[in-house]
């Protein structure tokens, strides 16, 4: 079962990814650990990568296509995958569809994590973090005991660059216009599935093995 997860920053779909991974035994690919695999690891196409990632560069979608069909043609991959974070665009769509067309292959479902723009600035905008050892904790769903002050260490806690107001709704934005595209790609294609990722995750993990069937 090959698996692509779509939905807005902070609309859940990389836990939505893992919990489905565990309950399939299948990987969860995401293009970040993809390039830190492979830049580690010193490969041709992770030192390509890295090229342009020091430049502060995006890389280009032929390349991050190129390291995502690599590692699908790894063993672990032969009962599946769940795609996180790729493709982004139409381009990589296209050249991702075209890579697996050449080794027989087809992506089965792309399920799209659907959360109002309005619920993602307020989940990411309470969301709060210790500077010091890195826990993370939220003002409604994860509380502290003390406000502000980190259960772990008792160090104080901080509202992150990333997840501030202006910033989401700037990722928001580009989300928007690069991947939006992407949900009606997928359906002409006869592979999307939308949930309703407002519920508790729990519901929304059940909602989607329910459209899986399996």
């Amino acid at each position: 079962m090959k698996i692509i997860m779509l939905g807005a920053p902070g609309a859940g779909k990389g836990t939505q990814a893992k919990m489905l991974a565990d309950k399939y035994a299948i990987p969860h690919i995401s293009t970040g650990d993809i390039f830190r695999a492979n830049i580690k690891n010193g490969t041709e196409l992770g030192k390509k990568a890295k090229e342009y990632m020091d430049q502060g560069l995006l890389v280009p979608d032929e390349l991050t296509c190129d390291l995502v069909v690599d590692r699908v043609k790894q063993e672990d991959c032969k009962n599946g995958y769940i795609l996180d974070g790729f493709p982004r665009t139409i381009p990589q769509a296209e050249c991702l569809d075209a890579a697996l067309t050449e080794m027989g292959e087809k992506i089965d479902f792309a399920v799209n994590v659907e959360v109002p723009d309005e619920n993602i600035v307020n989940r990411m905008s309470g969301r709060r973090a210790c500077v010091a050892c890195g826990a993370t904790y939220h003002i409604v769903h994860i509380p502290t005991k003390v406000e502000g002050i980190c259960d772990r260490c008792g160090k104080e806690l901080i509202l992150r660059d990333d997840d501030k107001p202006e910033t989401v709704t700037k990722r928001l934005n580009v989300y928007h216009e690069q991947t939006q595209p992407l949900i009606e790609y997928y359906t002409k294609k006869g592979v999307l599935v939308e949930v309703d990722g407002t519920k508790d995750m729990n519901d929304v993990f059940n909602a989607i093995v329910e459209i899986l069937g399996k």
